[in-house]
């Protein structure tokens, strides 16, 4: 029988073999996932449409056969799982029409359901690891290194889901590989598991373009800017290639604080840029302050999600609180941030203007660039009216005089 997590116990799952003997072993979820209480064993003469359904209704499938077969039946599942129609919900009898705005959060969190369904399902279908984080299973690859950056040093053998496993590897690949980033010479950023990649850059050719305060540029070397939430560290890096003589970059993730560490010295920024485990603010003010908060206001439905989604904009509307009292006179406040949210229904602009003025601040002005990314043009893509007319913005705030 399985456990649920707490301070001194790790969960488990356990299943029964072929032979009546019953098995238990740890159970891993970076997605925060439960261990299912029903578990089968399943190898190669399982068919696709009996995985289905038995995931379907929540059994967890052990795979016991070809690590490549799979692998073929999870994207087997994948596409029994794309052909179910996920349809809003008729209106009832009388009941008034919906606005724009509610209309289009209706469908985020329709979209949403569906991701998380899907997750559900794909989830099941589960393999063994070896504590060497090694899959014991026929034509296997060598994932141990992509476990062992994301889960550290495992204390026992364990299992954990496929889909799970494939985005360990993808974002072990591009930690390997490094994300080209044209706004530093084409320098590349090695993003870690679970640390927002910066993938979508136009945001950074907003930030390298934007005109750098008169109170920091006028301080010489003494001139401080502050990176909140720094990530990959990217931001401080390009603020660091601008001259920016002092930086202080936080964030509260441990991970995101390695990998800052880390690609601030592989670029040589380290010395240059203090990296403080705070949220938000260090004790100290600054002539400019930077902040690229996660756009969505949603709860995220795992860990690896919090770069995106930020329920109730905790993030934004922290900074934007704390700001005026953190600024130096004449300094600036830079917020990155796409207008996604707005033409999803879950914010305003109004709202966020509103944020703004109620902070003591006031805008001194602001830069916008569309995105370029892949799914702005993708017609199939169920966000896709919203994220064709997205902007993302740099918008340069002062203190209320």
């Amino acid at each position: 029988m399985s456990t649920l997590p707490n301070a001194a116990e790790q969960p488990t799952i356990a299943w029964t073999d072929d032979d009546g003997v019953s098995h238990t072993a740890l159970w891993r979820s970076e997605s925060g996932a439960r261990p299912p209480k029903r578990v089968v064993l399943a190898d190669d003469t399982m068919n696709a449409d009996t995985a289905y359904r038995m995931a379907c209704e929540g059994t967890a499938l052990l795979w016991r056969g070809d690590f490549q077969n799979a692998r073929l039946l999870l994207q087997a599942l994948a596409r029994r799982v794309e052909r179910k129609p996920h349809k809003p919900k008729a209106a009832a009898a009388g009941e008034a029409p919906k606005s724009k705005q509610q209309a289009a959060a209706d469908a985020f969190h329709l979209h949403r359901k569906a991701q998380g369904e899907r997750a559900r399902i794909l989830g099941m279908l589960v393999l063994p690891f070896d504590a060497d984080h090694s899959v014991p299973l026929r034509r296997a690859p060598d994932v141990s290194q992509a476990c062992l950056e994301a889960h550290g040093p495992a204390d026992g053998a364990y299992v954990a889901s496929l889909r799970e496993l494939l985005g360990l590897v993808g974002a072990h690949e591009w930690r390997k590989k490094g994300v080209k980033v044209d706004a530093l010479g084409g320098a590349a950023i090695h993003p870690h598991y679970a640390v927002f990649s910066p993938v979508r850059g136009e945001y950074l050719e907003l930030l390298a373009a934007a005109p750098l305060p008169l109170a920091l540029t006028s301080a010489g070397k003494a001139g401080v800017a502050f990176d909140i939430g720094t990530g990959t560290g990217v931001v401080a890096a390009l603020l660091a290639k601008r001259g920016v003589a002092q930086l202080i970059a936080t964030e509260t993730d441990p991970r995101a604080l390695a990998c800052a560490q880390d690609n601030l010295k592989r670029l040589k920024l380290d010395k240059k840029v203090q990296l403080q485990p705070v949220d938000l603010f260090p004790a100290a003010r600054a002539a400019l302050i930077v902040c690229n908060p996660p756009w969505v206001p949603a709860k995220p439905a795992a860990p690896v999600e919090r770069a995106i989604y930020d329920p109730e904009s905790r993030m934004l509307r922290g900074f934007l609180a704390g700001l005026a009292a953190h600024l130096l006179p004449g300094g600036e406040g830079w917020l990155i941030l796409s207008d996604l949210a707005e033409h999803l229904g879950l914010r305003s602009r109004a709202e966020l203007e509103q944020w703004i003025d109620a902070a003591g601040l006031e805008i001194e002005g602001r830069l916008d660039i569309r995105p370029q990314h892949p799914k702005v043009g993708d017609a199939n893509d169920p966000l896709h009216r919203a994220r064709a007319r997205e902007v993302t913005s740099l918008w340069r705030l002062t203190v209320k005089a």
